[in-house]
């Protein structure tokens, strides 16, 4: 649900990231208006199945390592750092789950944005995937997986271990637990530590993602650190933030979402007696 409603602010992101002008709403204008509204949703079965697998993996990885905390300190608060340790954990072991996803989600919305002669033109998850595995093999599928687990384990660290944390401060200024404003503030703080922390990596992501091999065969970058070390001598630090406020704007809203159903899904387990 948190996917489909983000994934048009996704796609502009991945657009900025590539190079697109014009700011976010230049970059989305100028795509509905030489590829129509549904260029927007470009890879949402990719992002569909990315979240499936993903996300579910991470939420509930760190669901269980959030409850060996708790009993290892015996019911008292857990320190910040095993929150951040637990969300490290999570996000880096469901990014080896969703990388297949991810990678077949990016290049689809990063199709269009290539020369025509260039474009890889899936027509959808299904075919992505057997494409891939027959021209780039098995291994193929997980192109890419390093930055996309470091920029996971820090979206992760960012979001979780702050969504838990500000929950507890918020608990303790009057704000009771469970209640709309404690999850809420929660979520919204834990949207914004996400993007703040993991927008470098995924900056790296997308360019490893995305890149094709020049007319010699030769990839413009040997790998993530390769891609880092380059994009620092060109842009500087600042260079990994760009699209910052697209980023934000696309994170920020999904990790509040997801937490705050999250949340949810337990009252309505309950309500209808699941």
């Amino acid at each position: 649900m948190s996917t489909a409603i983000i994934q048009p602010i996704d796609m502009v992101k991945v657009r900025l990231q590539l190079g697109d002008t014009g700011g976010p709403l230049g970059v989305a204008t100028n795509m509905i208006k030489t590829q129509g509204v549904g260029s927007l949703y470009r890879g949402l079965s990719a992002g569909l199945l990315r979240q499936a697998t993903y996300t579910t993996a991470r939420l509930g990885i760190y669901n269980n390592l959030s409850n060996m905390a708790i009993a290892a300190n015996e019911g008292k608060p857990v320190p910040l750092w095993q929150k951040a340790a637990c969300g490290l954990a999570a996000g880096g072991l469901g990014a080896l789950v969703g990388t297949p996803a991810d990678l077949t989600l990016l290049r689809m919305q990063a199709d269009t944005s290539l020369p025509a002669d260039q474009r890889r033109n899936y027509k959808g998850v299904g075919d992505a995937f057997i494409r891939i595995v027959r021209e780039e093999g098995v291994g193929g599928l997980f192109t890419g997986a390093t930055p996309t687990v470091v920029r996971a384990m820090a979206l992760n660290m960012g979001m979780l271990a702050t969504n838990d944390q500000a929950k507890e401060m918020l608990e303790s200024v009057g704000l009771e637990k469970g209640s709309t404003g404690n999850v809420l503030g929660g979520a919204m703080l834990a949207g914004f530590a996400a993007s703040a922390c993991s927008l470098p990596f995924d900056y790296v992501k997308t360019q490893l993602q995305k890149m094709k091999p020049d007319a010699n065969g030769k990839m413009p970058y040997s790998g993530a650190i390769d891609c880092a070390l380059k994009t620092f001598a060109e842009g500087g630090p600042f260079k990994f933030y760009t699209g910052f406020p697209t980023y934000l704007i696309r994170i920020a809203p999904h990790a509040t979402l997801t937490l705050v159903f999250v949340a949810a899904l337990p009252k309505w387990e309950a309500k209808f007696g699941l």
